[in-house]
């Protein structure tokens, strides 16, 4: 069934996108969960599950929430963020600024009017469940998505460059249909046709434009509120996630070493996960100047290109990159 956003221009002019260290983390535990799990996600998966069985995490009050026998879940877990790249200091700010009726009517949704333990808890007491929440999170952030994050975030902002210049060849039609397979731009609504409903569902927007947020460590499919206490948010795979854990792990074929040679083959296969050229000198042991002279041969040879995120400067492999590898 299909899921519509009606959005009139004011809303489609502050529609914007913003990359959430807090998305992640609750993507993350999702995907521990076994909910909708992505294959490219396995070799984390692998090493988080080694990481917890050394030292597990006390997550007794946020687990119950995103793990249930229920389709949903609270949508506060993931407040839309204020600013383009927040912290996930700022994203917990926001999830603790819930009011006591937004918590209980989003928990009504999800659980109905019986609610199990602790989620009665948190409906009783919410200012004190949501700190104990916002600091389970923050040990869930620090312990399984911050020692990935520079890569993780390199491939956030290699997405986002990348919807720009569709919106910006394309319009919003562009936009939204390049977001995922299950979404289109139709008579000024977005259409989610891959919906998990029983019936078509008109969402509840929260006030403003749209929140667009790549996830990396998240599930296939993309994901929008029904309802909302902040702007209402779309998240959907980032493009290029699946490199995230695979690049630079395996040589590059024997005809790209034997046309580049060894180092600017080696270099071509690190970036099927977009990096800085500081990230590149530390990943594989050489200079950034020496990095920087293979960039500019690769660049000018269209293998490589680069995208300015803020302050950084992302180079990534293009298509003809990724096709000199693959053969």
């Amino acid at each position: 069934m299909a899921l519509t956003i009606e959005l009139g221009v004011a809303e489609l002019a502050t529609t914007r996108f913003a990359i959430s260290p807090l998305s992640e983390t609750v993507a993350c535990l999702q995907q521990l969960a076994g909910r909708d799990r992505e294959a490219a996600n396995l070799p984390w998966l692998r090493w988080a599950a080694d990481e917890l069985a050394n030292a597990p995490l006390d997550l007794s009050w946020t687990w119950p929430l995103l793990v249930s026998d229920r389709p949903s879940w609270p949508e506060f877990l993931v407040p839309a963020p204020r600013g383009s790249g927040p912290s996930i200091d700022d994203d917990l700010a926001a999830l603790r600024r819930t009011t006591a009726r937004q918590v209980r009517a989003s928990l009504g949704r999800v659980f109905g009017d019986a609610l199990p333990e602790p989620v009665a808890a948190l409906a009783a007491h919410p200012e004190a469940g949501l700190d104990t929440i916002a600091a389970e999170l923050r040990a869930a952030h620090d312990r399984l998505v911050a020692p990935h994050w520079p890569r993780i975030r390199a491939v956030l902002d290699a997405d986002v460059g990348h919807r720009a210049k569709q919106l910006a060849a394309g319009g919003s039609a562009r936009l939204f249909t390049g977001l995922h397979p299950d979404l289109r731009w139709q008579d000024g609504k977005v259409v989610h046709t891959g919906a998990r409903r029983r019936a078509d569902h008109v969402v509840h927007r929260g006030p403003g434009g749209l929140v667009l947020i790549p996830v990396a460590l998240g599930s296939p499919y993309a994901l929008i509120k029904g309802n909302t206490s902040t702007q209402t948010t779309v998240r959907y795979p980032a493009r290029g996630r699946g490199a995230i854990w695979t690049a630079g792990t395996r040589p590059p074929p024997g005809s790209t070493i034997r046309l580049l040679g060894r180092a600017r083959a080696g270099l071509l296969e690190a970036l099927r996960s977009p990096a800085t050229t500081t990230d590149l000198a530390r990943a594989l042991g050489v200079t950034p100047s020496a990095v920087s002279q293979h960039l500019g041969v690769l660049r000018d040879s269209g293998l490589v290109e680069r995208e300015r995120s803020g302050r950084q400067v992302l180079y990534l492999v293009t298509a003809l990159g990724t096709a000199l590898l693959d053969r």
